[in-house]
This record gives structure tokens, C-alpha cells and sequence, in this order.
């Protein structure tokens, strides 16, 4: 029997995906590829190691405001990134109604997101040795901004017993509060899987206020994404001030090794879909089009979640009891893209610094990656803060984080894409995995 009355079926998601789908035919990719192109453009020519058309401080100031929108974006993105979460796992596992649907998806998605992201931590490792980019760099008198000096100790085996009772949220309003997302996440299945244990009048209201939860968090995003083309001007403007063109050309190798292992992980995917969801790799690439051109543009998977789970269940044909427990799950805990970078980018700075990896120290890398990517949150920037913390240990001095700093955004969109592209993924193997059965009889679709 399904918590869900006829009102209640999960159709939220199809409200806010048709204003995206408005935007996408508004020709919303063209604009954002225009402010694009015209961010660099204008960002490189008033660079002081640029075309340098003003003085230093005044290029400086004419960023700050210029990137104003794309932080009036973010800010409204994460203002809302925690409700929008919450009640979207909530409403995915008791849209199910099913126990053992839960059970059967949960003992299936787990192991599978695990084994991607070790996959994507291991083609980030063999591609950052391969080409080994640090040898094209020279560091002299790099300054480290002081929020990302310092803003958590690296992990260790010692600790590791503390990091894993620390998932288990004790106190969950210290959670809310600090944005934790693996903690809001754990918090969600628990709350979920018991209101699936009681009975459908007890749970209606819980139920009843997570949809109002869930919709207005989605209007917000919406009002947000028609920031999204001045957002990316005025971000790559700042970018390109502040790194400049010397800067840029001095760590395209990087750049290069990044883009280049994301592409090896978006090829893995195309391998995934057609051997084990059975599909052809080039349709799914068409039907998933828009989310990943969003997510791009936006550098935030739970920004596009709503047009992620309307992509899966009419472009992909995945039952909404699968898209709408896997998409918000998978935008917390899948991070393939991010933990790809972070392994690659980890590499690189010892590379730059002559710190030398023995074979045990590879391998607590590839662990520590995995771990801090799962459940980082699916919000802009993080992933600089995650590979801050992991580098710590490796020898690296904090200061080498300000290399990378310049061209973290440019790389932060490439991985979201492909972020993103990996829950989509997951959503059409676990519709192949549970088979005809995955779609429990009381749920049915509401266009």
C-alpha cells in the first residue's frame, strides 16, 4: 500500500524540469555559451597579465562586482541545496511504499556507486602518472588564500573509527545547521525507510509537508537559473582577471590531464550503459543532453536534480520510483567527477612539489578520495576544500592549493556535468537490474 494518495504521486519534479525545459528551449545553452565566451573574453583583456586595459585595483574591483550575480546565484542555490535534498530522498524511498523494493534497490545501488567511484579514482591515478603534468610547472611564491589554508586535518586510519560514527547523525539540527550532507543524507533514509514502517494516516502529514518543502525549494531554483547566463559572464570574468592568460597557459597541462580522465569516466559510462542497461550509448548521450548543459553551467547537481528525474522518467523511460530515490541520492554520494579530479589534482601538486608516492601512499590517496568524495556536497567550489584537506598529509604545502585555485571553477563545471551524467546512468542500470518489478504496483505516473 503506498504512503502516497493521488495527489502525492511523485510529480513534482515535472513543474520545475518544464521551466528548465522553457529556458533549454529559450535556447538557454546558446546564452550561457555566449556569456561564456564573453567572460573570457572581457576577463582576460583587463588582466594585468592580460591585455591589461586598466590598473591592477581597478580590474580587481570591476571583478568583484562582475562575479556578483554568479555569487547572488550560488548563494541562492545553497540557501536551498539542504531542504531541496532532504525532502527529495524522503519522498524517493516513500514514494516506494514497498519494503522490500528498498531493500532490493538499496543492497543494489550501494555496492554500485562505490565500484564507479573506485573505477573513476583509479583512471584518475593511471592518467595523472601517465602524463605526469608537474613536470611543466615551476612554483615560485605561491600564496594560499587563508580560507583554504588549514580547513581540516588530513585523514588517517587512526581517526577513521571516529569518521565513521561520525556519519550517524547524533544531534540532526547540528547537521541541518552545517550543512552536512552525508549526515542529512543518512538522516533522510532513516526517516524514510520508518514512515514506510507506519501507517499511511500517521505519515500523510510528514509526507504532506516534504512536497511543500520539496516545491518550494524547486521555485526557488527556478527563479535562480534565469541568473544562470550572467552568473557564468560574470564568474569567468573575475576567473580570467584573476589568473590571466600566463596563468591559464601554465597549467593547461593539468587542465588537460582533468578533461581528459573526465572523458575516459564519460566513456566507462557509455561502456555501463550499453553492456549492462542495454542501451544505445549515443540515445542516451541526446536524451541527457539538456541536464548535462545545465549541470555544466551551473557547477551544481542539486541545482538540476528536478531535470534530472524528469529526464530519467520521460526521456530514458525509468520508473519515478527508481529516478526519484536515485537522482537525489546519487547527487549527494555519487561524486565519480569529483573524486576523479580530486585524485588527479593530488597527484599533480606532489608532482609540482617533488614529493615522491610509494605504492602504499597511492593507495591511501585512492581510499581517502574515496571516502571524502561521498557525500561531499553537490554544490559549487567543494571540491577545492575537499582536495585541501586530503593534500595535507601527502607533504604538499597548503600554499601549492592557490595553483590551482585560478582554473578550479573552469573544471568544477566539467566534473558536475559529468557528476551528473553518472546518476542518470545509475538510474537506467538499476532499471535494468530490478527488471520489470522495479515500479511498485500502487505508484503510477502523473504527467
Amino acid at each position: 500500500m503506498s504512503l502516497f494518495p493521488t495527489p502525492l504521486v511523485p510529480s513534482t519534479p515535472y513543474r520545475l524540469a518544464s521551466r528548465l525545459d522553457f529556458l533549454l528551449r529559450r535556447r538557454l545553452w546558446a546564452q550561457i555559451l555566449l556569456a561564456m565566451a564573453l567572460g573570457i573574453g572581457l576577463g582576460l583583456s583587463l588582466a594585468p597579465s592580460g591585455g591589461a586595459l586598466v590598473e591592477a585595483s581597478t580590474a580587481n574591483l570591476l571583478a568583484a562586482w562582475l562575479a556578483l550575480p554568479g555569487r547572488l546565484f550560488l548563494a541562492i542555490i545553497q540557501m536551498v541545496v539542504v531542504p531541496l535534498v532532504l525532502s527529495s530522498i524522503i519522498l524517493g524511498i516513500a514514494s516506494s511504499g514497498d519494503a522490500d523494493f528498498l531493500r532490493r534497490i538499496g543492497f543494489r545501488i550501494a555496492p554500485y556507486f562505490l565500484a564507479t567511484t573506485c573505477v573513476a579514482v583509479a583512471l584518475g591515478a593511471a592518467v595523472a602518472l601517465w602524463l605526469a603534468p608537474g613536470q611543466y610547472i615551476t612554483i615560485e611564491n605561491l600564496e594560499a588564500p587563508a580560507s583554504v589554508v588549514g580547513v581540516a586535518e588530513p585523514l588517517s586510519m587512526a581517526s577513521l573509527p571516529d569518521q565513521i560514527i561520525g556519519l550517524i547523525p547524533a544531534n540532526p539540527s547540528s547537521a541541518l545547521v552545517s550543512e552536512s550532507m552525508f549526515q542529512i543524507v543518512v538522516l533522510a533514509i532513516f526517516v524514510a525507510i520508518a514512515l514506510v514502517s507506519i501507517s499511511d494516516r500517521r505519515a500523510k502529514p510528514l509526507l504532506d509537508l516534504c512536497v511543500s518543502v520539496q516545491d518550494i525549494s524547486m521555485k526557488i531554483v527556478s527563479w535562480a537559473m534565469a541568473l544562470a547566463p550572467a552568473a557564468v559572464f560574470g564568474l569567468l570574468a573575475q576567473i580570467s582577471v584573476q589568473v590571466g592568460f600566463d596563468a591559464i597557459v601554465g597549467v593547461a597541462s593539468y587542465m588537460g590531464t582533468v578533461l581528459l580522465g573526465l572523458l575516459l569516466l564519460l566513456m566507462f559510462y557509455m561502456v555501463i550503459v550499453a553492456l549492462i542497461a542495454r542501451r544505445s550509448p549515443l540515445a542516451f548521450l541526446r536524451a541527457i543532453s539538456g541536464v548535462q548543459l545545465l549541470a555544466f553551467s551551473t557547477s551544481s547537481s542539486a541545482a538540476v536534480m528536478p531535470l534530472s528525474m524528469k529526464t530519467a522518467e520521460t526521456q530514458l523511460n525509468v520508473s519515478p520510483s527508481v529516478s526519484q530515490f536515485v537522482v537525489p541520492l546519487g547527487a549527494t554520494v555519487n561524486m565519480d567527477g569529483t573524486a576523479l579530479y580530486q585524485v588527479v589534482a593530488a597527484v599533480f601538486l606532489t608532482q609540482v612539489y617533488g614529493v615522491d608516492l610509494s605504492l602504499p601512499q597511492l593507495a591511501l590517496l585512492a581510499a581517502t578520495t574515496v571516502g571524502a568524495s561521498i557525500g561531499s556536497p553537490s554544490t559549487p567550489g567543494v571540491g577545492i576544500v575537499i582536495l585541501a584537506t586530503i593534500v595535507q598529509g601527502m607533504g604538499v604545502p597548503a600554499e601549492g592549493i592557490a595553483l590551482i585555485l585560478g582554473v578550479d571553477r573552469i573544471l568544477d563545471m566539467s566534473r558536475t556535468a559529468v557528476n551528473v551524467s553518472g546518476d542518470l546512468t545509475a538510474c537506467v542500470v538499476m532499471e535494468r537490474v530490478l527488471g520489470d518489478d522495479t515500479l511498485p504496483p500502487s505508484v503510477t505516473t502523473q504527467e
